[in-house]
């Protein structure tokens, strides 16, 4: 059995839900209950997950015992994360050039066409930057940009002001038009960062 293929795989479903059980991660897996609570053992001593207290029902075949749900472990950093390189590129060092570049391509990137056709090629631009993420709208016309991973962690961490130039580049690729405010910071322990992006016509 790949076990480092199965931990990376566990990491890579961690960075698109909030928490996930033992038992639900198995299955995704293909592996028994017993075999993922031992990978998932093997990375909270990794520093990479971390148990979550939570109110949800017990678990039925322990009753009275408290399904342990697991998340990534952001309260310090990234680093163990990171450590899953094929999977989530570190690109900081890139990180000046790619908002140039932003910038500069804006309309090649986004181009034209409804809100969410234009957050959907942003969300792909993105995602080929490593950054995982995706778009969904909402029923109010909202679009969401999720980007589960975050590609410049390290940056990040020493210069907080790297974020608020996303948050500037995001404005101008997606024009006049659109509204676009975080909801969520990775960086602040929010696990992944979210953007809802309405249009203000």
């Amino acid at each position: 059995m790949n076990t480092g293929g199965t931990k990376q795989r566990v990491v890579e479903h961690l960075q698109t839900v909030s928490s996930a059980t033992a038992p639900e991660l198995a299955r995704l897996m293909g592996v028994t209950d017993a075999a993922m609570r031992q990978h998932l053992e093997q990375l909270e001593l990794d520093g990479v997950v971390r148990r979550l207290a939570t109110d949800s029902p017990t678990d039925v075949r322990h009753r009275g015992r408290p399904a342990v749900h697991w998340a990534l472990d952001l309260r310090d950093s990234q680093t163990a994360i990171d450590g899953f390189p094929t999977a989530f590129p570190d690109r900081h060092d890139e990180l000046v050039v790619d908002l140039v570049r932003a910038i500069r391509d804006e309309l090649g990137i986004v181009g034209s066409g409804t809100l969410l056709e234009r957050v959907e090629r942003l969300a792909r631009q993105r995602d080929v930057e490593g950054y995982r993420a995706d778009a969904t709208s909402a029923d109010d016309g909202s679009v969401t940009l999720t980007e589960h991973h975050c590609a410049i962690a390290d940056a990040a961490r020493s210069c907080g002001n790297l974020c608020e130039s996303e948050l500037v580049v995001f404005r101008r690729v997606l024009g006049p038009h659109a509204s676009v405010e975080r909801t969520q910071h990775a960086m602040s322990g929010d696990g992944r960062c979210s953007y809802r992006i309405t249009d203000v016509r």
